[in-house]
């Protein structure tokens, strides 16, 4: 079918459609993807693993220690605190300095402070060990996300960012077993608790992909020397020529933006929505009454498994319709609904877990489907800068929602009321999604073929 050849101006909520995929663009983004995106996921997984395992060394190491589950959710929380500082700064190094040397830095020294986090001993200890984690790996994300505009025409974004999303509920589905299985089994060993082993075990992967990303990564299109010249000419010409809504090249341009700060508050939701379930998942069906280690492992990789498989289909329909707004909406009240029931089912596994599969796949979903619409008005310095800026302000939901969840719980005795909290903050996302945002950021894209 053919397409049109062109559309118009920002405002009008339409741009230029692009050319019908040819066979060759297919193999070649085949290609490009096979390099990238599979050791992006795994870096991911493990950043999140680094970033999330207290949430299961909390089951052990928080009565060695003595920490109460106020101590627990600050700690947690500062972790955002070192990220939020470091987040702008860390990607602007990125755009100057090329993501080869930049991501492998992020990966080596994050996995370096992980893994010093078995030596804790003392409250001060266990935040300045976060705040260091946070600081250090500030910039992996957005730095990931900056490196796909560069690689994949706004086209193919979504499932591209989805799959790399996806590694959240990965580092859920496999992660929930291992670190589990860590705390059982090495328990005692070598007279380190299982918590201490879970820090230096999980800690170690990380400084190894960094030596793998220096490798791996190439900077620019014309660096990929595992590329013919023939497909070089051919995927920069298309990232050349794929339709822009707007340039903008200056950090200060993206400050103006309006739609840069709604964009801030939507993620704030999403980040407090995705850290209330990963900071206290395992406390939670604990709570509800089971008490193994590895079973509350193997129980929360459910809502992740089903997380992962909605989310690459719902993001690969996204891309095939060109459609944005309701896929991330639509998302969005799904994850509030899944807080909703979690809430009211906290002592009910069987429906706490339903409740868990559904806030998981409608956040995870959603954060996924956000990062397509930044680059939408963003581009050069001003989109490096200005994901990370969009993503810093956003991670302060990090810091909300860990320690929310743990304050409510000292002060109370149940989580209820904080899941609820966070419930609420889901909705309101998903009215600013709907209806907040200017159309140019809704434009329908030309479907794939």
């Amino acid at each position: 079918m053919n397409q049109p050849s062109s559309a118009s101006v920002i405002g009008t909520g339409t741009v230029p459609q692009a050319a019908p995929v040819s066979a060759a663009d297919e193999a070649l983004f085949r290609k490009v993807t096979l390099r990238f995106v599979p050791l992006f996921v795994i870096c991911f997984v493990f950043a999140y693993l680094d970033r999330v395992n207290i949430s299961f060394a909390k089951l052990q190491m928080q009565s060695d220690l003595g920490f109460s589950d106020a101590v627990y959710g600050l700690g947690a929380s500062v972790f955002f605190l070192g990220y939020f500082l470091f987040e702008v700064p860390s990607n602007m190094l990125l755009h100057r300095i090329g993501a080869r040397l930049w991501i492998a830095r992020i990966m080596i020294t994050w996995g370096i402070a992980s893994a010093c986090t078995m030596f804790v001993t003392t409250e001060m200890g266990f935040y300045i060990v976060r705040f260091l984690i946070g600081a250090l790996e500030a910039g992996f994300v957005p730095g990931a996300l900056y490196f796909f505009t560069k690689w994949f025409p706004a086209q193919r974004r979504g499932r591209i960012n989805t799959y790399f999303m996806a590694s959240i509920a990965l580092c859920g589905l496999i992660g929930g077993p291992i670190s589990g299985g860590i705390m059982k089994y090495m328990d005692g060993v070598n007279a380190l608790a299982g918590w201490q082993w879970l820090f230096l075990l999980e800690g170690i992967p990380s400084i190894l992909l960094g030596l793998v990303v220096w490798f791996m990564l190439d900077d620019e299109i014309a660096d990929a020397k595992w590329l013919t010249a023939e497909e070089r000419q051919r995927l920069a010409t298309r990232i050349a020529n794929e339709p822009k809504a707007e340039q903008t090249h200056a950090f200060s341009a993206a400050l103006r933006e309006p739609a840069m700060y709604i964009l801030s508050l939507i993620y704030l939701a999403l980040a407090a929505g995705i850290y209330g379930l990963v900071f206290w998942m395992p406390q939670l069906v604990q709570t509800a009454g089971t008490k193994d280690t590895f079973v509350i492992g193997l129980i929360i990789s459910i809502p992740y498994a089903v997380a992962g498989i909605a989310m690459i289909l719902i993001g690969r329909n996204s891309d095939r319709t060109g459609e944005r707004r309701w896929h991330l909406g639509l998302a969005t009240l799904a994850g509030g609904a899944g807080y909703l029931l979690c809430g009211y089912f906290n002592t009910n596994t069987i429906a706490l877990v339903g409740g868990l599969t559904l806030a998981a796949t409608g956040i995870i979903t959603a954060i996924g489907l956000f990062w397509v619409l930044p680059p939408r008005f963003l581009s050069g310095m001003a989109a490096a800068a200005g994901i990370a800026l969009i993503n810093s302000l956003g991670q302060l939901g990090g810091i909300i929602s860990p320690y929310m969840v743990g304050k409510v719980k000292d002060l109370t005795g149940s989580t209820t009321l904080a899941l609820y909290a966070v419930a609420a903050m889901c909705f309101i996302a998903a009215l600013l999604i709907i209806w907040g945002l200017p159309r140019r950021l809704y434009f329908r894209e030309a479907p794939q073929r």
